[in-house]
């Protein structure tokens, strides 16, 4: 599965617009804002499992960001339109590897983030397994299989060498 088309296993958790405040000097989104973005996307994934204000209070439990990759693909400008799908690359019983798509009004993708999340236990402080509501809607996430995994999922980051020919 490309970026350019997460296919139908992806799933829209979002759907914003890009504001003025968060416009650079070089008249497009700045990269704090498309980091905000995918913040914003990390918490509707959790309202969508079942974690938002309430289920974080029934369940003591919530989510921390471990881990992100993010990559910038195409310029997001004031007033656009913006959608977020998710797909899950793999988890277990306390984590979630996602990988978010940050696409504009014509599907095209405009950034990408790769993220690990850890379930945490509240009244602990300490990581802990899923509780059986969230499990449960975890399940009905989207998960991608080898085949159809991100091509950029796993990517470190680099400065391509070229060898030397002889």
């Amino acid at each position: 599965m490309s970026e350019a088309n997460q296919g139908p296993a992806a799933q829209r958790i979002l759907a914003t617009t890009v504001a003025a405040d968060w416009v650079d000097y070089n008249g497009h989104m700045n990269d704090a804002a498309y980091a905000l973005v995918f913040s914003q996307a990390v918490e509707a994934l959790m309202a969508s499992i079942g974690l938002d204000d309430a289920g974080r209070e029934r369940h003591a439990y919530t989510l921390y960001t471990l881990e992100t990759h993010l990559c910038y693909r195409r310029e997001a400008h004031r007033d656009q339109p913006l959608t977020v799908e998710v797909v899950l690359i793999d988890r277990d019983a306390k984590r979630l590897h996602a990988f978010f798509s940050m696409r504009d009004e014509a599907g095209e993708c405009l950034a990408t983030s790769e993220q690990m999340l850890m379930g945490i236990a509240t009244d602990s402080g300490r990581p802990g397994p899923f509780p059986e509501p969230v499990t449960a809607c975890i399940e009905a996430l989207p998960l991608c299989g080898d085949e159809d995994r991100p091509a950029s999922a796993g990517r470190r980051i680099a400065i391509p060498r070229r060898e030397a020919t002889t």
